[in-house]
């Protein structure tokens, strides 16, 4: 009997929980819990630091070094002003493919370790099988740090981490790191006819966009041509902008955002150092102008890159399973990076398409979950023979 029906199932239960990033996933975690303890698994939760979140670490099998983890984020981005055709929270089949918020990013995966942890869990393991389950992987990758710290620390030493992030069952070797950083710049308010009175916080902070402006355009001439990497170059993007209250008064605040792309071989640091110098030097002058005034910069995420590793063992075990051995490099960023920089051999592989992803009516057409039945069968296949 195919597994697929309890996988769909799974998903439809999956969907139910909105775990959107803003909120709690922590009744999503001891569902999955309560699932899986009675097969013997050790469930271990990473909270954030206000408990109201929580990565899920499981172990199935021995509590030895090596073995396989099979990551996946819990958290799903927002619906809001969204047009939806179905309730985005109830997993609807329409046309022959399944909607939901999550479907593809990346419930679906999470759906496959589920179904198959009582599989997994009869088998006479020599090394554990892992699940690492994440909270806000969504706003920057946040969550799975301390997680993965643990792992490290607790000197488990996985032989390969498979990210399951949707690449229609494709693998992919390489991803671009990001950098998210949020910018407040406090000016001091004054009529509009007075400028001298005053400062604008938006004034300056055009000053700061424009030196970001300039570096994203000489970023467009760097990254070699044979690069995997679509495009070769870091990029810089200004997605958020928020500032004034009237156009006769001078701002007092001003906030914006941007995020960093790099492939493996940049320095983030390096790149925004003109960026940081007209930072100090617009934060020492309005200080000196108005006290209460000044530039405040907060990085929100630095996720490290994922660079192609012809060695990598995580790399070779998924493309065993696939049989796919095409060389890919996306331009996102994902928790693989982050493994892979704690010395953990990591790639990722999954169900559905990113083109789907963070979109009004995303979904997954059920073959690529049956497409995963026959990966995951293959992996069983894999781990009865000693792998």
């Amino acid at each position: 009997m195919s597994t697929y029906p309890i996988v769909r199932d799974l998903l439809a239960q999956l969907i139910a929980f909105d775990t959107t990033s803003r909120l709690s996933n922590l009744a999503l975690i001891e569902w999955i819990e309560h699932r899986l303890e009675p097969l013997g698994a050790v469930c271990r939760r990473i909270p954030n630091k206000e408990g109201t979140k929580a990565n899920l670490w499981v172990r199935i099998g021995p509590d030895v070094p090596g073995g396989i983890v099979l990551s996946g984020h819990t958290d799903v981005v927002p619906v809001d002003g969204q047009d939806w055709h179905t309730d985005p929270f109830a997993l609807t089949e329409r046309d022959g493919l399944l909607y939901g918020r999550g479907t593809c990013d990346m419930k679906g995966f999470v759906a496959l370790c589920l179904a198959y942890a009582p599989a997994f869990a009869n088998l006479n393991l020599s090394k554990p099988i892992h699940f690492a389950f994440s909270y806000d992987e969504e706003v920057g990758c946040q969550g799975a740090p301390d997680m993965i710290a643990q792992i490290v620390a607790h000197g488990a030493r996985p032989d390969a981490v498979w990210v399951g992030e949707p690449s229609l069952w494709q693998v992919v070797s390489g991803h671009k790191g990001i950098m998210v950083t949020e910018v407040d710049v406090y000016g001091h308010e004054a009529h509009s006819s007075s400028p001298y009175l005053g400062v604008s916080a938006n004034g300056i902070a055009v000053d700061l966009m424009s030196v970001l402006r300039r570096i994203e355009k000489e970023l467009a001439e760097q990254g070699p041509p044979d690069s995997p990497f679509d495009p070769p170059y870091p990029t810089l993007t200004i997605g958020e902008i928020r500032g004034g209250t009237a156009h006769n008064i001078l701002a007092r605040h001003c906030h914006f955002g941007f995020d960093l792309r790099c492939p493996p071989g940049f320095a983030p640091d390096a790149i925004l150092a003109p960026f940081f110098a007209a930072v100090d030097a617009a934060n020492e002058d309005l200080k000196l102008r108005f006290p209460e005034s000044g530039v405040a910069v907060h990085r929100i995420s630095n996720v490290p890159p994922l660079a192609p590793d012809p060695d990598n063992s995580a790399e070779r075990l998924v493309r065993a399973l696939t049989g796919d051995n095409a060389l890919r490099a996306v331009a996102y960023a994902t928790e693989a990076g982050q493994f892979h920089a704690a010395g953990l051999p990591s790639v990722i592989c999954g169900p559905g398409s990113i083109d789907q992803a963070h979109k009004p009516n995303e979904y997954i057409d059920p073959a690529q979950l049956e497409q995963g039945v026959v990966i995951f069968d293959k992996l069983i296949e894999h781990l009865s023979a000693g792998g």
